[in-house]
């Protein structure tokens, strides 16, 4: 069982044992059950039922944070730098302008919300 605040989120591979714990629930306080869940914390839960197995994704959440902070169209890059990468005068220009529509972004507010995905809600 998860409960954070005031959703909560139950799981067994006994369905009975679910039922069970809600039955004792809802004697308790005043409960409503919303059906299976498709997300807790910013995660998307996504079930294979075949293979009995259960995903959590967090890659909507994220891509919302870079829509938030006009990195959507970004281009990752490795680091460290790769050997073979060279640095020119024409890089330089490249990464000026890079300087200037990054001076836009809140950066602090940025790694917050990057630092909440990795830290608080973990998926493993």
């Amino acid at each position: 069982m998860l409960l954070y605040v005031d959703d909560m989120l139950i799981a067994s591979k006994d369905k009975s044992l679910i039922s069970k714990l809600k039955s004792q629930l809802s004697n308790e306080f005043e409960t409503k059950d919303l059906g299976a869940a498709k997300n807790i914390l910013v995660m998307e839960i996504h079930r294979d039922q075949k293979a009995g197995k259960l995903y959590l994704s967090q890659r909507k959440s994220l891509e919302n944070v870079l829509d938030r902070f006009q990195m959507s169209k970004c281009k990752p890059v490795t680091t460290p730098l790769a050997t073979h990468f060279k640095l020119s005068a024409e890089s330089y220009r490249a990464y000026e302008e890079e300087i200037e529509k990054m001076s836009h972004v809140p950066y602090s507010s940025a790694i917050g919300s990057l630092m909440f995905a990795m830290v608080c809600t973990r998926p493993d």
